[in-house]
């Protein structure tokens, strides 16, 4: 609400303004609203040194903090639009033939502002880089370390790396001789803590038990293993002994030859033929093969 009463305000003083020019139009000239209105290069000299001393005076009281954050976002888009307006002046003079101030001019005015990443033209001066919503803006993160390659990391390694020049220096050596003197002298005192106590005996006697334990499993499982080859030889002769006897290659042959008189027989010899060959063969004691 206040803001907008300071609008109203700032609008009046402009319409005042306004009115008291024409009224009297014999005072002092106004500058134009558009740079290129002005064809002469000395009242464009003019105008941009008149917006310069309005920036500077805008700037000085922009520093107050305690004119409260409606006026000082005022002032701060004020001093915005002056600068601008002073580039469009620039401009104007480099084209009527005059000097270029964006290379040569003091810049000083412009330095104290302060612009937003990413927000490219709008500067913050004064007090108004500490306002509300603002100040958090300013405060950048702070930048990540560079994360290595894997070229810089192995830049680092060389033979130290590893541990190849640890014994170079002598002085590894003589550390581990301190400390294994110290681990053999405490290791002795314990030897003979135990052997006073008697606990040296026991342990051995506990190992040739477990040693002894150990070779009777090992008796029994060899033992086990035996019996078990032995079934197992056993049921392989068994299983052969009720293998029948295969014929050879001579036997089969006799069998079919045998096969085939028989056949040859019952074709062309009579009935009477066979029973007296039968008979003949039964007192000779001979079988039916021919």
């Amino acid at each position: 609400m206040a803001r907008n009463q300071e609008k109203a305000m700032s609008l009046l003083s402009r319409w005042y303004a306004y009115q008291k020019d024409l009224l009297n139009p014999d005072g002092p000239p106004r500058r134009p609203y558009l740079a290129t209105e002005c064809n002469s290069l000395q009242q464009a000299e003019k105008w941009r040194l008149q917006i310069i001393k309005e920036i500077a005076r805008k700037v000085a009281q922009i520093q107050n903090a305690g004119l409260g954050e409606y006026r000082i976002r005022d002032l701060n888009d004020e001093i915005n639009k002056l600068i601008r307006e002073k580039g469009h002046w620039q401009d104007r003079i480099v084209d009527l033939g005059g000097p270029n101030y964006h290379k040569i001019g003091p810049k000083m005015l412009d330095h104290e502002g302060k612009e937003l990443p990413g927000n490219r033209g709008y500067k913050y001066f004064g007090a108004a880089k500490d306002l509300p919503g603002v100040r958090e803006l300013f405060e950048e993160e702070p930048a990540k370390p560079p994360r290595k390659t894997r070229g810089d990391l192995m830049k680092d390694i060389d033979a130290y790396y590893y541990g190849y020049l640890d014994d170079d220096d002598g002085l590894l050596i003589k550390l581990e001789s301190e400390v294994e003197k110290k681990a053999r002298s405490m290791a002795i005192e314990e030897w003979k803590l135990k052997k006073e106590t008697g606990e040296i005996d026991r342990m051995i006697e506990e190992d040739e038990r477990l040693e002894r334990e150990e070779e009777e499993k090992k008796r029994k499982a060899m033992k086990k293993q035996q019996e078990i080859e032995d079934n197992n030889e056993e049921m392989d002769t068994e299983d052969q002994a009720n293998i029948p006897d295969i014929p050879s290659q001579q036997d089969v042959e006799l069998e079919l030859l045998r096969k085939k008189k028989m056949e040859l027989l019952q074709k062309y010899a009579s009935e009477d033929l066979q029973r007296s060959s039968e008979n003949a063969k039964t007192l000779l004691g001979l079988t039916l093969n021919i």
